[in-house]
């Protein structure tokens, strides 16, 4: 094997990895657009099988904005998400608050002043 039919061989595997990155990313927008109805659905992918290439630059053409949108929206929700489970294990819950500044107060580390303090902030 030469150097050109390597370097042909990697040019030519870019090139087939890209398009399938792209069907891939076409066909899961596809169906996670809940707008879209099912027959519509089938025909895109109908013509992604018979002419493949015509239709992803197509698609991409005609659908590329709503992608953006849809896939910023996605990551957006999951971040949300995350924050909120975050939040929810991070913060302890108000009664374990109370109960730890009773303990505090009962060994005499804090006063009943401070307790008040800490149980006010802990309902609030």
């Amino acid at each position: 094997m030469s150097f050109w039919d390597v370097l042909w061989l990697i040019i030519v595997s870019f090139g087939f990895l890209f398009y399938l990155m792209m069907l891939f990313s076409i066909i899961g927008d596809l169906f996670a657009d809940h707008e879209t109805r099912g027959i519509v659905k089938v025909v895109w992918v109908v013509f992604l099988l018979v002419v493949p290439l015509l239709t992803a630059l197509v698609y991409l053409l005609v659908r590329g904005d709503g992608m953006a949108r849809r896939r910023a929206r996605t990551v957006q929700s999951a971040v949300d998400a995350q924050d909120a489970y975050i939040k929810s294990v991070a913060t302890p819950a108000p009664a374990d608050q109370i109960q730890k500044a009773k303990a505090l107060l009962d060994e005499g580390t804090i006063t009943q002043q401070e307790y008040d303090s800490l149980k006010s902030k802990a309902l609030s």
